[in-house]
């Protein structure tokens, strides 16, 4: 049970879901390249939709999507397009579920190229360093950025699917590579 009486960002509300995964993750440096993958899997799932929802939906995720597995979701094959497609524990969208596999080989390839998907990540970001912002309010945070416009363009030159700037900007955020807790924050 999560404690009522600390700050959070707005944005998870009082939701028990959204509370946890913001005071436990949010904005957390993440360097390992299994957890980058399942936020790529997991944000470009959103596109066009709330995080919630996502979350709500991540071990089905999880589940079907080979524990997050890049190297295994690379392999998938139409077949197994049509068998998570029957499941209703994930957003049903065919071009997102292809792209998850698409995305998955695209992933592999930037690991082989950098070392590392955190290596190529941050090969965008001043100083190889998070930023750290200094927001009063949630309505000073930006949906994007010039770097998460920089970042998308390469990917989507790469042939990422779903992964504008906006998501981008959303999973930099998730993986702590800007913190945009609000500076009230008791978790910032």
């Amino acid at each position: 049970m999560l404690k009522d009486n600390l700050k959070r960002c707005g944005w998870c509300g009082q939701d028990e879901l959204y509370r946890e995964y913001h005071d436990k993750e949010w904005g957390r440096v993440v360097t390992d390249d299994r957890v980058l993958f399942e936020f790529l899997v997991l944000e470009s799932a959103q596109a066009g939709l709330s995080w919630i929802t996502i979350l709500r939906k991540r071990e089905n995720y999880r589940r079907l999507f080979a524990d997050f597995d890049a190297k295994a979701v690379a392999q998938f094959t139409s077949e197994d397009v049509e068998t998570i497609l029957l499941d209703a524990g994930i957003i049903r969208n065919r071009l997102k579920v292809k792209s998850t596999i698409t995305n998955a080989q695209i992933f592999l390839q930037i690991q082989e190229e950098f070392g590392s998907f955190y290596h190529y990540l941050y090969s965008f970001m001043p100083d190889n360093q998070p930023i750290i912002n200094n927001f009063y309010s949630l309505s000073e945070v930006p949906a994007a950025t010039p770097i998460s416009d920089a970042i998308a363009k390469d990917l989507k030159k790469r042939g990422i699917k779903f992964f504008g700037t906006t998501i981008c900007y959303a999973y930099m955020q998730a993986v702590g590579m800007v913190k945009d807790h609000i500076t009230d924050c008791s978790f910032r």
